[in-house]
C-alpha cells in the first residue's frame, strides 16, 4: 500500500533542522530574530527575585498569622535554606573586599586560573542574617524579605540620574529627592543599585516608601534596609560568568518590614534602580521588581 505521504530522507531532514537554526530568508536563528533574541536575554537577565518565595497558586503571596507557627514555618525554612551558601564557611575562597568601586580583573590571578570574587556573608544582612534572630522576624510580625538581582554578565551597575528622576517617591518626599541628587551621588552614597519599596492598601489608598521613611513622621508602615541603604555595592561588579567566577555569589539586600498593620492586605512591590534596569516594560511586568502581596494576622 503507497504511503499517504512520501518519507524524508536523511539528506531533507538535516537540511530541515539547519533552515530552523538558521534561516537566510527570514534572517531567523531557531525561529526568533535576532532582536527578539536579544529582547528575551534582557528580560531574563534582568529580574529580580525574592525569598523566601512566594510563587503559588494564588499568585504571588505571603499569608500568615503570627499566633501559629505552622503558617510562618515554611517561609523560615526557605529562608534557612537559602542562605545556608552565605556562611562563612562557604565563602572561604573569596576576598574581603572593601572598596567603593568596581572590580575589573583583566587577567585571571586567582587560584585554577580563575578570577576573584568579593564575599558577601550572612553577618551582612544583620537583623535578617537569621543568626541572632532565627525565626527573621515573622513571630513578632517584621518579617524579613531577602532580594536578589539575577547575575548579569559584564553587567556595570552605574547611577542613573534619569533613572532617580523617573522613581523618586511621589509624596511630600519628592523634593527632598530631587533637591539631594547631587548629595546622593557624591557624598552619602559611593555604590548605585538601589532597592525600594512601594505599598498600596487594599482599600486603594497609596502611599510610597523609600529609602527616605525615616523623615516621614506619620508613616504606618516602615522598612529597614541591610546593608544600609537598600545598595548592591560596586565591587561586586562585573560578574564575570560562572567559568570565571565559580565562587561569586550574588549580593543580596534584606528589608525588614515594620510597623505593620495587621489584617489587612498590603500589595508591595520591590524595584531596582540601576543603569539599564527597566521595570516598566508591558511586555514583562516582572522585570526589574518583584510585587506581591502580604497579610499578617494577629
Amino acid at each position: 500500500m503507497a504511503a499517504l505521504h512520501e518519507k524524508k530522507t536523511c539528506s531533507q531532514r538535516m537540511e530541515n533542522f539547519q533552515r530552523f537554526v538558521w534561516n537566510p530568508d527570514t534572517g531567523q536563528l531557531m525561529g526568533r530574530t535576532l532582536i527578539n533574541w536579544g529582547m528575551w536575554q534582557q528580560t531574563f537577565f534582568k529580574r529580580v527575585t525574592l525569598r523566601p518565595n512566594v510563587y503559588g497558586e494564588k499568585g504571588m503571596e505571603i499569608y500568615y498569622n503570627i499566633s501559629q507557627n505552622s503558617s510562618y514555618a515554611g517561609y523560615v525554612r526557605i529562608l534557612k535554606k537559602f542562605l545556608s551558601a552565605y556562611n562563612e564557611t562557604m565563602q572561604e575562597d573569596n576576598k574581603n573586599c572593601s572598596q567603593e568601586n568596581y572590580y575589573y580583573q583583566k587577567t585571571f590571578d586567582a587560584p585554577n586560573n580563575e578570577k576573584y570574587s568579593c564575599k558577601f556573608t550572612r553577618e551582612m544582612l544583620e537583623n535578617c542574617s537569621g543568626l541572632t534572630d532565627t525565626k527573621f522576624g515573622f513571630p513578632e510580625g517584621r518579617p524579613c524579605l531577602i532580594i536578589k538581582m539575577n547575575r548579569v554578565r559584564n553587567y556595570i551597575a552605574d547611577y542613573q540620574f534619569s533613572s532617580w528622576q523617573w522613581d523618586c517617591p511621589q509624596s511630600e518626599l519628592h523634593n527632598y529627592c530631587k533637591e539631594n541628587m547631587t548629595i546622593l551621588l557624591y557624598g552619602i552614597f559611593t555604590y548605585y543599585v538601589i532597592i525600594y519599596i512601594e505599598s498600596q492598601l487594599s482599600d486603594t489608598s497609596t502611599n510610597t516608601y523609600s529609602i527616605y521613611d525615616q523623615l516621614k513622621d506619620d508613616s504606618s508602615f516602615e522598612v529597614a534596609y541591610y546593608p544600609a541603604n537598600g545598595t548592591f555595592s560596586l565591587h561586586y561588579f562585573p560578574y564575570y560568568g560562572l567559568k570565571a567566577q565559580p565562587s561569586y555569589t550574588n549580593p543580596l539586600v534584606a528589608v525588614k518590614l515594620l510597623n505593620f498593620t495587621y489584617n489587612k492586605i498590603l500589595h508591595i512591590v520591590c524595584r531596582v534602580v540601576g543603569a539599564g534596569i527597566t521595570s516598566n516594560n508591558p511586555h514583562d511586568p516582572y522585570e526589574g521588581k518583584v510585587e506581591f502581596k502580604l497579610q499578617i494576622q494577629n
